[in-house]
């Protein structure tokens, strides 16, 4: 069965000013969350997952982009992108894992936005009104750092022990006074390679 969802929620923030110095370009962070009963719920431990992954993710994937779209105006004006779960306290991390670690979920808003990176994550476990947090990161280039961005949230009720909150993230524009540089400039300032980094 398709994902039971108990409610959606649209989390929108907008920093005009930064450091006491006003924003240039002003930073929007959005987050689209839905809240949904965890579908194995009192199954006990089970082996294979993916019936239910492919019952519940692609539909998931495809609402919360929907309303990441609607959002920002387009899939062009999102910079940024990730993605989170929090599976309630009867439940495993690998639910939480489970439905947005697979291209079922995920595809939908890479492909809407144009994307070329991997979606950064993060996935726990907790009770209701646990910390969201949603790591971004340029949609086509993972070196650029004015787009390592998180949006921290929460929702007040929710995950209940039998629930998960999936949620995908995006920002349009980065950092404000970002003035790190890009670790494109440390690569070279150690002699490394961009496609070893670490030199190894």
């Amino acid at each position: 069965m398709p994902a039971e969802v108990r409610k959606t929620l649209l989390y929108e923030e907008n920093t005009l000013i930064e450091g006491g110095k006003v924003a240039e370009n002003p930073l929007k962070l959005i987050a689209a969350m839905a809240v949904i009963r965890n579908p194995w719920a009192g199954a006990g431990f089970v082996d294979d997952l993916s019936p239910e992954i492919r019952d519940c993710a692609p539909g998931l994937g495809q609402m919360l982009t929907e309303m990441i779209l609607n959002a920002a105006g387009s899939g062009d004006h999102v910079e940024a992108y990730g993605k989170s779960a929090i599976v309630g306290l009867n439940g495993e991390v690998e639910h939480a894992s489970a439905l947005i670690h697979t291209l079922h979920f995920g595809n939908h808003y890479r492909n809407a936005v144009g994307a070329k990176s991997y979606l950064s994550f993060c996935n726990t476990r907790g009770p209701a009104n646990a910390p969201l947090m949603i790591p971004l990161m340029d949609k086509n280039d993972g070196g650029r750092r004015s787009h390592y961005l998180t949006i921290q949230t929460s929702v007040a009720d929710a995950p209940a022990a039998d629930e998960i909150l999936i949620a995908l993230g995006a920002s349009i524009g980065g950092r404000p006074h970002h003035r790190i540089g890009d670790r494109y400039q440390d690569l070279k300032e150690l002699g490394h390679d961009v496609d070893n980094p670490a030199a190894v």
